[in-house]
């Protein structure tokens, strides 16, 4: 059971509710195929019904652990650090960040920007989803737009939230994984077509890793 005194560490961002951390390879995006330590945290009303992860979803379900062991345990393994969900926003990120710099960690994250952004980051990945659009000013900080393409209509959804990104943000679209087959050859005809949007897919997958 949490006590009230965990809790209050958690909504300072001094625990968080860690799901998993791994060593693995960047499957998807910009840095594909780089080496990245990898913190997951719990925590996402966003509700994407095609999630693979949602048993990040339930905070509850994964107790909190202290940030400073989280930073140490990720030096030990790599120096670019990424920190996903679940949607990581729905917690204060500042101290994790702060902890993670002093060691001298590059940290990026990957959100839906549904949360105000917080911490220090290297880089940022923005996925938005329609069920929850970002808020505050993480569209003109993001350096990556990575939209997931489940039908035709997200194409559209991904040309509007290009709109509001700046002009030196890199953009995917990139196919869900249960879908692939179908979407796919749509997505590469769309970005012949739009050559400003790249391909991304989630290459971990196809290598059998997390």
């Amino acid at each position: 059971m949490v006590t009230e005194d965990v809790m209050t560490l958690v909504d300072k961002g001094l625990m968080l509710p860690l799901m998993e951390e791994f060593y693995t390879i960047q499957g998807e995006g910009f840095h594909k195929g780089t080496a990245a330590y990898f913190i997951r945290i719990g925590g996402c009303d966003v509700g994407c019904h095609w999630c693979d992860v949602k048993e990040s979803w339930n905070a509850a379900t994964h107790p909190p652990a202290a940030i400073e062991g989280i930073a140490d345990n990720a030096q030990r393994y790599s120096n670019t650090i990424v920190v996903t969900g679940g949607e990581p926003l729905t917690w204060d990120m500042g101290p994790l960040t702060e902890a993670l710099k002093d060691r001298g960690l590059q940290i990026h994250i990957e959100t839906s920007g549904a949360y105000p952004l917080t911490g220090q980051w290297d880089w940022i990945c923005l996925s938005p989803k329609k069920l929850k659009l970002p808020v505050g000013d993480i569209y003109q900080k993001a350096d990556e737009l990575k939209v997931i393409v489940y039908n035709k209509h997200d194409l559209q959804f991904a040309e509007e939230q290009a709109e509001q990104v700046s002009d030196s943000c890199i953009l995917y679209l990139q196919p869900e994984w249960s879908v692939r087959d179908k979407v796919t050859p749509m997505i590469v005809d769309y970005v012949m077509a739009h050559p400003k949007w790249r391909v991304s897919l989630q290459t971990h997958k196809y290598l059998n890793i997390p």
